[in-house]
């Protein structure tokens, strides 16, 4: 199916991120931070969406940034954001042209819903 890469700075989250990705039959990388991702995005690994947390640690704007630099290696990488902030306009904002949200604490039938969503969108 497809390799999706999740960027997630809390363990807990990024396994069952990961285990969810992998039951729903897709190839998940991981990665906790910025070069974490960047090693994957600029490695040689086809990567055919990226899953982001918005906040990674203590930066607050982490996963725009990973997002924005993803665009630049990859330009046709379809992005999902999360986080457990509820969706703003000032958010949404800044996302990369056709990013789409999911709201923490989400369901594996949401991430599943997200995922498949993401995977069918048209390419940029």
């Amino acid at each position: 199916m497809a390799t999706i890469l999740i960027v997630e700075d809390e363990v807990f989250i990024r396994q069952n991120a990961e285990w969810t990705i992998e039951d729903l039959g897709h190839s998940p990388l991981t990665a906790s931070d910025l070069s974490g991702a960047l090693l994957h995005l600029s490695g040689g690994e086809g990567i055919d969406a990226l899953f982001v947390d918005i906040r990674l640690g203590s930066l607050p704007l982490g996963g725009y940034d990973i997002a924005n630099r993803a665009l630049n290696i990859r330009p046709m990488l379809p992005v999902l954001y999360t986080s457990g902030t509820p969706l703003n306009a000032e958010m949404s904002a800044l996302f990369v042209e056709g990013g789409q949200f999911l709201q923490k604490p989400y369901s594996v039938k949401d991430l599943q819903k997200s995922v498949d969503a993401l995977l069918a969108t048209e390419p940029r």
